[in-house]
Formats: structure tokens, C-alpha cells, sequence
């Protein structure tokens, strides 16, 4: 017997993330496993995003009933093993035999046949011995080890949180980044969320914002609204960086695909001049496609290298490590290294100055980053307002009253979203992604 269609694509999945550094959601919505059933191609989602959300706790499982060290075996018995362990140990719905049988299955199916024994081996152990023992409690960890461990994130990465936010504020992000976020929408036209109930999609109102709307049940990326881009998947908090900015006439956007925070530009300044650059021609390509507004024009090219020009709106979300999505995109905490964050850093410093230039006198700037490093926010922001004296940066809860009186924002206390003078929010603290914004003015 082959194994089921969700298992291999589950597979095929982790191991493009494994060998090429690929992400798991963009293969995930990838034409190639849109013809899985609706149950297939959840129950692929839940174990990619499982088993990578978990992914050292089960390596942690499997190493203490396997009889050689992990970093021996192929990617291949390694993904299947952790593909069973995942569902032995968190889906109560799979049968232990068929958890079992089609992990075995996928080391022949991949063509690592001497591998059969072992991998059967480890798993009947598991099942033996195991006998659905749970992770620890989250909330109840009160060392960084012992956190790191039960909520299967990089001890380096706790440590710094604990320092920077404290023990409760961590314990609340790790136990966000294990569960699967809300999957939210920003509604422009009032019209649609009426056909998207017509399509069996059931909505919630934004926690955050009142533009947003949070999918409840349904398939929101197989409406019509969806394929038509007159919608676009795009986290709350994403949403509130690009409202920050406000209407101008003359935007740039400096790092701009795959283009939610565009949109949401083009609709609050619908005659301005937008210029969105991007400087891979492949996203740029795709971001064009979804960003179909007459006023936006889209770029391929790098804002360090761009002609000075001057725009009374400038947003520069730039690059980051992405700490603040690790419930979305669980791989990024195995790929990245603290010293990471010093590239990352040396490359939004001189994406920000590039951008302040292209600022005209009373015009505003938005500095923005989905990350919960220091490095890549308040560091970068503060290096440079000394390079740059005309800049003076905006005090977050002024910002954030503005929106309020414009009717933007849902939640009942907006000053919980700002930090000194930046917007921040924390994934558990707060409901969505993790997102850090300065609003910068030029005096």
C-alpha cells in the first residue's frame, strides 16, 4: 500500500524546506497540490505546519529510541519518523497503525529501503514505550531551558526574549508560535463580505481593526474574491503598518511584495502616485499580478540604487529575520543564527537611510519589520535619527489616537499597541503576528 496523498505531499513538502530552504506555505498554495482534496490538503497543512512547529521536540523523541544519532540518518527516514512521531503524539483522530505503516511507507516511496527496519523499529518502540506522553505546559515553564524545550523553540531565541520582554510575555509568545494563527482579511468593499458568506466562508470582525475581517470556517483562497485578488490574506498588524502611514500624494514603497501593504496604500490614497519597488523581478512579477490598482506602478529594482526623487509618503518594511511570524512560518526558527542579525541589521540600516532621502520636507516615513529583535528595530531606527537630524520620530500612542479617530481601529485600548514611541505588537500579548513601526517625520 502507497502511502495517502496528504502524507506524501506532507513529505515532498518538508523535504524542499529541508534541502532548498523553501517555505511551507508558499508550497503549500503552490499550483502543484491544488488538486488535493479539501481533507487532503488540511490534513498536509496540519502535518507540515506540525511537524515543523514541533520539529526539535520530536527530534528529542526519536533520538531516545533510535540506536544511531539523528545527524546520521537520510532527510528522508528523519522526515518520516518525525512525520509519525508528530501524529502519534498530537493527533488523538490518526490510528497509531496507520501513523506507523505510512511513515514506514514513505522511506520506501523515497527510495531508502535499508532504511525500512530501522525506521519500523524506532516507531514500534515509540508506540511501546510512549504511550501518548505530552509535552510539558508551556505556561508552567519558569527557566529558559526548560521553555526552549517544551515549547520547541531555539534556546538562544528564548533567552533573548526573556531579557527583552520577560519570563510571562515569552511564555505567551511561545505558546502563540505553536498554534495555527488567524487567518485574516482586510475588506475594502462591504459588498464582498456578503459573497463571501454566499461561498460558505464564515467571517469574524477584526480584533485589532475594523477594516479586517478574521476567517472562521470556510476555504477563503477557493472564492472568487480570492483568485480575483479582491481579497488578500494579510495579518492585522500588517494591516495596521501600512495605516500608519496615512493618505499622501506621492508614496513610495520601498521593499514592496508580495504587496498587501500596497494595496492597502492604494485604497486609502486611491489618486495618489504610488511607486512600489521590489527588488526581485520574480516577486515584482507576481506583485503585479496581485496589485491591479491604476495608480500603483510597480519597479523591479533596489531603493539604495534608485534616482532621489521626493515623496511626501515613504514606507520601508524592510527584510528581517520574521520572529515575529514564527506561528506562520514555524521553518525560520531552525534556519536562523544570531549572528544572522547583524547582516540583517547592516542591510536595514542602509535601507532606511536610502529611503529618508527620498522624503520631502514635512513628508513621513514609516520604518517597519516583522521581527522581535532589538538589532532590526529600536537600533536601527535610533542609528539613524543620529545620521539623520531632520528626522524627529512620532510618539506611537499619537499615531494610534489618530487612527482611532478615523475610525480604523477595533481594539478598546490602543495605547497596549505602543512601546515608548514605536507601534508594536507581541504574538500571544496581542492577537496577530508580531510587527515593530516607527513613524518618522522629516522637520
Amino acid at each position: 500500500m502507497s502511502a495517502s496523498p496528504a502524507r506524501a505531499a506532507a513529505f515532498d513538502i518538508l523535504l524542499q524546506v529541508e534541502q532548498q530552504a523553501a517555505y511551507a506555505s508558499e508550497l503549500l498554495h503552490s499550483s502543484r497540490y491544488a488538486t488535493l482534496t479539501s481533507a487532503d490538503h488540511g490534513l498536509a497543512t496540519e502535518l507540515v505546519m506540525g511537524v515543523l512547529r514541533w520539529q526539535s521536540l520530536l527530534d528529542t523523541r526519536i533520538a531516545e529510541h533510535a540506536s544511531q544519532p539523528l545527524r546520521k540518518l537520510d532527510p528522508q527516514v528523519l522526515i518520516a519518523l518525525r512525520m509519525a512521531v508528530y501524529q502519534l503524539l498530537f493527533l488523538d483522530r490518526v490510528p497509531q497503525r496507520a501513523a506507523v505503516h505510512e511513515s514506514v511507507e514513505l522511506v520506501k516511496r523515497a527510495r531508502k529501503r535499508s532504511a525500512v527496519p530501522f525506521a519500523n523499529a524506532v516507531l514500534r518502540k515509540f508506540v511501546d514505550i510512549e504511550n501518548r506522553r505530552e509535552p510539558g505546559s508551556i505556561e508552567n515553564m519558569q527557566s529558559a531551558s526548560d521553555l526552549a524545550e517544551a515549547s520547541a523553540h531555539p534556546l538562544w531565541l528564548v533567552e533573548r526574549w526573556i531579557q527583552h520582554y520577560g519570563l510571562p510575555a515569552t511564555q505567551k509568545i511561545c505558546l502563540y508560535d505553536q498554534q495555527p494563527p488567524a487567518t485574516t482579511i482586510r475588506l475594502s468593499d462591504p459588498s464582498i463580505e456578503a459573497e463571501l458568506t454566499g461561498a460558505g466562508v464564515v467571517l469574524a470582525p477584526g480584533k485589532l481593526l475594523r477594516s479586517a475581517r478574521r476567517v472562521v470556517s470556510g476555504d477563503v483562497t477557493g472564492t472568487a474574491a480570492f483568485r480575483e485578488a479582491r481579497i488578500f490574506v494579510q495579518d492585522e498588524a500588517s494591516q495596521l503598518v501600512a495605516l500608519l502611514l496615512g493618505k499622501g500624494q506621492n508614496i513610495l514603497d520601498c521593499c514592496a511584495a508580495p504587496g498587501g501593504k500596497t494595496r492597502v496604500l492604494a485604497e486609502l490614497s486611491p489618486t495618489a502616485r504610488i511607486l512600489a519597488a521590489e527588488l526581485h523581478p520574480h516577486r515584482a512579477k507576481l506583485m503585479q499580478r496581485l496589485v491591479s490598482a491604476a495608480n500603483v506602478e510597480v519597479v523591479t529594482g533596489d531603493i539604495r540604487n534608485l534616482p532621489i526623487d521626493q515623496f511626501d509618503r515613504v514606507l520601508a518594511d524592510v527584510p528581517c529575520s520574521g520572529t515575529g511570524t514564527l506561528a506562520r512560518n514555524p521553518e525560520i526558527r531552525w534556519r536562523l543564527k544570531p549572528e544572522d542579525l547583524t547582516d540583517l541589521q547592516s542591510r536595514q540600516q542602509a535601507i532606511l537611510e536610502a529611503a529618508m532621502q527620498q522624503v520631502s520636507s514635512r513628508g513621513r516615513l514609516v520604518y517597519s519589520t516583522c521581527s522581535l529583535e532589538r538589532e532590526e528595530n529600536e537600533e536601527v531606527v535610533e542609528a539613524a535619527l543620529r545620521q539623520n537630524p531632520a528626522f524627529t520620530a512620532k510618539p506611537a500612542q499619537e499615531e494610534l489616537s489618530r487612527l482611532e479617530k478615523e475610525g480604523e481601529l477595533a481594539c478598546a485600548n490602543p495605547e497596549e499597541l505602543s512601546t515608548g514611541v514605536y507601534v508594536r505588537t507581541l504574538p500571544g500579548l496581542h492577537p496577530s503576528d508580531g510587527f515593530f513601526a516607527a513613524v518618522l517625520e522629516k522637520v
